[in-house]
């Protein structure tokens, strides 16, 4: 078996090709059992986020054009639009990546810990659709291992660095005084979370949530002492908000032009902050090209937080040891695989010279023999049985000078020089 991997992320494609190539949750069972039927692979795990789009894979023969033959024509992209943007990895290179994923060390905001719980929900997806087996089940949980191994032993997460403190970092440079300002969430996510979370810390005046689902809104509100609205309430509320930070799962834009526009005209053009983290995009592109808007998407938020990533950088160093050591430590396991065949052989050719003989003996019992004579006969048989197909290579190796067969011989049987 082998393993390989590939996809799309922040730092092989711009966002509109990322937003093309997102998988949407809903459709992800239905794509791994497609990928899977389609004999593309034998095993199958799918990591979808903001940030990158990636196929973890076990098969029996190391081919990923197959696959990539199949995301395209599911995602209905042109392969030439795609191909150029593609990273592929096999087999060690393959563990490597996903500990690096995993770990932090390929994120946009380097050591971010979100990865890891989507690595897993991704996982858990996959394994709940039975598109995983005995090498994707082993290599996930070896990464969720060697992840929380560097997250211990290393200070790759010692300070708060994420997309989310990204965006709320640039809203602290954009306003002299952001606790004075009203900002508005849209969404109720994993990123919309930690972006509450910070803005608590910040001690913002006014925190709105707005979702589709306005109880889970009320819950995320709830811990930053915030209001909580439905998305339909947008169109009246965004004046409010001199902060907009929006990440949800829409395959569609949330806010357009002529939404915004009216807020403006509503605000007096009083400027509006807008971070849109989404992956499809949840604010039109064409919002940033109006007076009094200041409109950053993920893209942008790369060269915004530098601070506390020397740190980060020599923890990354740290981690890497750790994921070398590891990547051996797998790819050992995986190639003990192709042993199993050889094993069970050896084990069955044994189990059928044991039966065999012990129903002899059994007779010779049952025939009035003596048990002495008949141990003695079943221990000199088997002996000579089990040993004589490796003895007469073991001659044939002699005659031939196959000095290399004997020495391995000494070596698998655990022989004396005597």
């Amino acid at each position: 078996m082998h393993l390989f991997s590939f996809g799309i992320n922040h730092k092989t494609a711009p966002v509109d090709i990322r937003e093309q190539a997102a998988i949407a949750p809903e459709v992800l069972p239905g794509a791994l059992t497609d990928m899977r039927s389609r004999h593309a692979v034998a095993e199958a795990t799918i990591l979808s986020t903001c940030n990158r789009t990636e196929f973890y894979c076990g098969v029996e023969h190391a081919d990923p054009e197959r696959a990539i033959d199949w995301f395209c024509e599911f995602k209905r992209l042109p392969r030439d639009l795609v191909t150029p943007h593609l990273y592929r990895h096999t087999d060690a290179e393959a563990v490597e990546h996903t500990f690096r994923v995993a770990a932090g060390l390929d994120s946009m905001i380097l050591g971010e810990p979100q990865i890891l719980g989507q690595m897993k929900q991704a996982f858990a997806m996959a394994h709940k659709s039975g598109a995983t087996g005995k090498i994707l089940n082993r290599l996930f949980q070896h990464t969720f291992a060697v992840a929380k191994q560097v997250r211990t032993d290393t200070a790759i997460g010692a300070s708060a660095v994420s997309v989310a403190f990204a965006a709320v970092s640039l809203a602290r440079r954009i306003f002299d005084d952001i606790t004075q300002q009203t900002v508005l969430l849209i969404g109720a996510g994993e990123m919309i979370e930690l972006a509450a979370r910070h803005l608590k810390e910040q001690n913002v005046r006014h925190i709105i949530v707005a979702n589709r689902t306005v109880e889970r809104a009320q819950l995320l509100a709830d811990v930053c002492d915030g209001e909580a609205i439905a998305l339909a309430e947008l169109p009246t509320r965004l004046s409010d908000a001199d902060i907009v930070i929006s990440s949800t799962g829409s395959q569609l834009p949330i806010l357009g032009k002529g939404a915004v526009e009216r807020a403006l005209k509503i605000r007096k053009h009083r400027p509006m902050f807008m971070v849109d983290i989404a992956v499809p995009r949840d604010i039109e592109s064409e919002v940033g090209k109006l007076n009094d808007v200041f409109l950053y998407t993920v893209d942008d938020l790369k060269d915004v937080v530098q601070e506390n990533m020397q740190s980060r950088m020599e923890a990354a160093e740290e981690a890497k040891k750790i994921i070398d050591v590891q990547v051996v430590d797998f790819m050992a396991w995986l190639k003990s695989l192709d042993g199993v065949p050889t094993i069970r052989a050896l084990r069955s050719s044994a189990r059928e010279i044991r039966e065999l003989e012990l129903r002899r003996a059994k007779r010779m019992l049952k025939s009035g023999q003596s048990p002495e004579q008949v141990l003695e006969y079943l221990a000199r048989s088997l002996t000579n049985k089990i040993t004589h197909s490796p003895t007469a290579a073991l001659r044939r190796a002699n005659h031939e000078g196959d000095n290399t067969l004997l020495e391995n011989a000494r070596r698998l049987f655990d022989l004396d020089d005597d």
